[in-house]
């Protein structure tokens, strides 16, 4: 395996922040993680915090060099390896793209992904993000995964309870940090659809699109539409997606703020606490639209910070944390980051 020196990850993530490897190599198969971490005379192996691996690189932010390894996960390959009366069973690897696999299911008619198409990153980050859009989580579709572990040098595989399952969260966030890595994932999907148009905009595109006839291929393509009309693409404004997690609060706290805002929207959750919109929350305090030199919050999605051109990580990470106190201050309610901070 070729390792290499000082290399810039600037175009290996979506922020497109110039920071430096210290030490960076490719790996595209799982069969070559043994025999990397066996060696123990490599300076760069012997802090297993100093390694970091990267898929997409389309959750994270980085905020300095990376004095340690950065693995590139080049992983491929989609390969149906089962089925019952209901459902197929689709393994990928860590590396592929994520919408290239949601294209894939679409030109197969497995249903279960159609609404998170157009999202960014890789198969491996979409079960440690636990990544969700328009009423559908990975959980939903999740079946299993492969993982290697970094410390006891073997493969491991998780069912979906392992993996600890929460809003944009799982046990690789928290608990398993830097401890796997992950090399496969296996979808369930199912072969008759159950369609979620449950949220109004997809409601809203489809009508807007004249389909008369619903279809995953019709839900994933009014997805596409709407993140495509509200949020940048990587390639032109570097951006991570949404940067903040819609906040939770219970419904006494939730009724209080709807005295003083009347305006406010809040969607029920299951265990009974209120989902507000982080987005209406960052928009009210004035940051929509907002940029300092090369960071802004983006004019068409609060959610969304962005690197116009070359702002570093540092200066995205003050503008957040600038936007959590101003939320604080005026609703008091916290938000929590949803990209990954190095």
């Amino acid at each position: 395996m070729n390792i290499q020196q000082d290399v810039s990850l600037k175009h290996l993530n979506t922020f497109g922040i110039d920071v430096h490897a210290k030490y960076f190599t490719v790996f595209d198969t799982a069969v070559d993680l043994p025999a990397l971490f066996e060696s123990d005379t490599m300076e760069i192996l012997q802090a297993r915090d100093k390694i970091i691996v990267l898929g997409g690189g389309s959750n994270m932010l980085f905020t300095k060099n990376v004095d340690g390894l950065v693995l590139k996960n080049e992983i491929t390959g989609i390969e149906k390896i089962g089925e019952d009366a209901a459902h197929v069973y689709i393994k990928a690897g860590a590396g592929e793209n994520w919408h290239l696999f949601v294209l894939y299911c679409l030109e197969n008619n497995y249903a279960g992904v159609e609404n998170l198409a157009l999202i960014p990153g890789s198969i491996g980050a979409s079960p440690m993000q636990n990544i969700g859009a328009y009423g559908v989580e990975i959980k939903d579709v999740f079946h299993s995964l492969e993982a290697f572990d970094l410390k006891e040098k073997c493969f491991v595989s998780f069912n979906k309870m392992d993996c600890a399952f929460g809003y944009r969260e799982s046990i690789f966030k928290k608990r398993y940090k830097n401890v796997f890595i992950i090399t496969s994932v296996t979808f369930k999907l199912n072969k008759t659809p159950v369609f979620n148009v449950s949220y109004g905009a997809v409601t809203q595109e489809l009508t807007d699109m004249n389909v008369a006839d619903l279809s995953i291929q019709a839900i994933a393509q009014a997805v596409m539409n709407i993140r495509s009309s509200k949020l940048p693409d990587p390639k032109l404004i570097g951006n991570a997606g949404s940067f903040f997690k819609n906040p939770e609060i219970d419904l006494r706290s939730f009724e209080k703020l709807q005295v003083n805002f009347p305006g406010i929207a809040g969607y029920k959750l299951d265990d009974g606490k209120i989902k507000l919109a982080a987005g209406w929350l960052i928009e009210q305090c004035g940051w929509k639209g907002y940029r300092k030199g090369d960071a802004g919050c983006f004019a068409k999605q609060s959610l969304v910070l962005v690197n116009y051109g070359n702002a570093n990580g540092m200066e995205i990470y003050d503008l957040s944390s600038e936007i959590i106190q101003t939320v604080f201050d005026t609703f008091g309610v916290q938000l929590e980051r949803e990209v990954n901070i190095l």
